[in-house]
């Protein structure tokens, strides 16, 4: 058979190691988004504020943020975790466990959500933004009354993609200590031969990911009215 349901110890570590994990990875997950989210708007602030069509051009420091986002964003995640370990550590005093994963998790996730943000900033229309330079606004009211308004829609579906793509990076950071469902799948389900437990977890994920998919979807809509 191809599940074995009669070794599998799920319902046993349902309470007790599942249900823990399940905890830890919405944790790890909703502080990487937080934190992401809080650099990240800044850093796409700036590229917008700084590119060449931008309100204040500069051309050097749009090179740095360009290059810097676009470095972090060539690392896998899992090799993230492992080359910033010594960083992770002098911030948290820990390399490994669900405290430490944020910090890599975060680094990681911040050049994403900044790249998702400064498109969605550059697709409003210019027509809007000349509008409002015409009605003397400042360069801050233009940014945040015209353009994240305008943009608000696009970068609540891009986090909405961001934050799935991170549920599996949680999983992944599983792998090298982190804890939470990665972890489970992989100690309790992969390493002990039970199928019923991986699929499990599997499972679980997938539903987090319509769960997270349904929210963001339902934000969508209620900006876009």
């Amino acid at each position: 058979m191809f599940l074995n349901f009669a070794d599998t110890r799920l319902i046993e570590y349902l309470p007790k190691v599942i249900w823990p994990a399940l905890l830890a990875t919405l944790r790890m997950l909703f502080f990487s988004m937080i934190l992401g989210l809080i650099i990240g708007s800044f850093v796409a602030v700036l590229l917008v504020l700084t590119s060449p069509y931008g309100l204040k051009p500069n051309r050097k420091v749009y090179r740095v943020l360009d290059f810097t986002i676009n470095m972090i964003r060539s690392f896998p995640v899992i090799i993230l975790i492992v080359a910033i370990s010594p960083l992770t550590r002098v911030i948290v005093g820990t390399s490994v466990g669900e405290k430490a994963a944020i910090v890599p998790l975060t680094i990681a996730a911040f050049p994403v959500i900044a790249r998702y943000i400064e498109m969605s900033m550059l697709e409003v229309d210019r027509n809007v933004v000349i509008a409002a330079k015409s009605f003397g606004a400042s360069d801050s009211q233009i940014i945040f009354k015209v353009l994240l308004s305008e943009a608000l829609p696009s970068i609540v579906a891009g986090l909405t993609t961001t934050t799935i793509l991170f549920l599996a990076s949680t999983t992944l950071a599983g792998a090298v200590g982190a804890g939470g469902l990665g972890a489970v799948a992989l100690t309790y389900g992969y390493q002990r031969f039970d199928d019923v437990m991986m699929y499990a977890i599997v499972i679980i994920l997938f539903v987090m990911v319509l769960i997270i998919q349904g929210i963001g979807e339902l934000i969508y809509r209620k900006i876009k009215k």
